[in-house]
């Protein structure tokens, strides 16, 4: 959900208590049923969604059309580092499950390594995937032009 300046909101309707910003491709079907994920393990809201095809969320977080496009992006609020690919999604649940696992495991070379494989693949193929309506389907007035 966005606010009309394009500020992501959490289910309670406001950005307060967001500890990450997650950045994704609102017009992936795959994409938008992971995210749904993400915010199901979300139990106490601490991470707002953004499409990042909604005017101003590429900018706000300093991303080009290309990176919004080729890989989903985790922004932590407080120190606003960035990580994308197979580390936003372990960033993503860590963060969700109010854990710290998922991303200290990422960092192992051996784990990173094919990781970052597994996510390209999925990234490179995501149209293939089931999914859910984009979420820009589902919020027509809120997507630029794809």
């Amino acid at each position: 959900m966005h606010r009309r300046d394009g500020a992501a909101v959490n289910p309670r309707g406001t950005e307060q208590g967001t500890s990450l910003h997650l950045v994704f491709d609102g017009n992936c079907g795959f994409c938008t049923r992971c995210v749904g994920w993400a915010r199901t393990l979300d139990r106490h809201d601490r991470i707002a969604l953004h499409a990042y095809q909604v005017p101003g969320v590429l900018e706000r977080f300093g991303l080009t059309n290309a990176e919004g496009n080729a890989s989903v992006w985790a922004v932590l609020s407080r120190s606003g580092e960035r990580s994308s690919g197979a580390h936003a999604v372990a960033v993503t649940l860590d963060t969700a499950l109010g854990i710290r696992v998922f991303e200290p495991f990422y960092r192992l070379p051996p784990v990173r390594w094919v990781q970052d494989r597994v996510y390209r693949w999925v990234a490179d193929h995501r149209g293939k995937f089931p999914g859910v309506t984009p979420w820009c389907q589902q919020h027509p007035g809120q997507c630029g032009t794809p």
